[in-house]
């Protein structure tokens, strides 16, 4: 029972690797102030919890539209995770019979393909250069020093849709994450902020990453930063073109075609609960 003023939200909780996310079917009416309700939705005390809050919509031009917007209401233009959760999730609501999706992404349109316990993501290009990214630094940024605090990194940085920064490091699972990532989600250098992502190489077709996320903080999984993850490791000649991407969330598959320069991912997208949210 609601009072005259309150009304029930209809919500799905899920996760891709263990970034979990909110949907909400926004099919008939989108909500207002999106930004103010994720912060809302998204806080781990007084709301449902979660990494971002997903939005389902129409397109005309594609299958689905996305809006992806992060725990403190930024908006990222594409997710990875974010199009697995939602590709799993018209499926299993019988949204669509179909196995193959186009969905309408803030960085253009990208192709999805369902299968019983994997989703594929093409992410599309890789974009490399400082003003594309963007990165307050010209040309290619590959290996360039950078100094956080009082440590000297050596950062390589490119765009999905999003930002990426890549620092390799040794003993990750130690190295202090929660520490550095805001100073490198907030240094002057990316006017936009960044995703950073601190990487371990284990072998030419398996590296380890910790992500701290724009927006959110340090997260279970990114397939966006698993992707930045591969193209630096190339980059930098440290792995092929096809690797395994383990994050403490679980692991992704990550591919870079040679041929049409496009990431392709794989990894698992599950739903976790249904309920329903009271909004004053």
């Amino acid at each position: 029972m609601t009072s005259g003023s309150s009304k029930l939200l209809p919500f799905t909780k899920m996760h891709a690797t263990g970034s979990d996310a909110i949907v909400l079917n926004c099919l008939k009416k989108i909500p207002q102030n999106p930004q103010h309700l994720a912060r809302k939705l998204c806080h781990r005390n007084t709301g449902i919890g979660g990494n971002q809050l997903l939005l389902l919509l129409k397109s005309k031009n594609c299958d689905f539209g996305v809006k992806v917007y992060n725990a403190d209401g930024s908006e990222a233009q594409v997710c990875g995770n974010a199009l697995r959760c939602i590709a799993r999730y018209v499926r299993e609501e019988k949204l669509t019979p179909k196995k193959e999706l186009l969905l309408e992404t803030g960085a253009g349109p990208r192709q999805v393909k369902i299968s019983s316990k994997l989703i594929e993501v093409d992410m599309d290009e890789p974009r490399m250069k400082g003003k594309e990214i963007p990165v307050n630094l010209s040309g290619r940024i590959v290996n360039r020093p950078l100094k956080i605090d009082t440590k000297d990194f050596r950062i390589t940085c490119l765009s999905l849709g999003t930002p990426h920064c890549v620092v390799f490091q040794e003993a990750i699972d130690t190295f202090p994450v929660t520490r550095f990532g805001p100073l490198f989600e907030n240094h002057s250098v990316f006017p936009q902020r960044v995703n950073i992502s601190f990487v371990n190489v284990i072998g030419k077709k398996e590296i380890h990453t910790r992500v701290w996320e724009r927006g959110v903080g340090e997260t279970a999984g990114c397939s966006s930063a698993a992707s930045a993850a591969l193209v630096a490791s190339v980059l930098n000649g440290f792995a092929d073109r096809s690797v395994t991407v383990h994050m403490p969330g679980g692991k992704i598959e990550v591919d870079w075609n040679a041929k049409d320069n496009h990431i392709i991912l794989r990894g698992p997208a599950e739903k976790i609960f249904t309920g329903e949210f009271l909004l004053p």
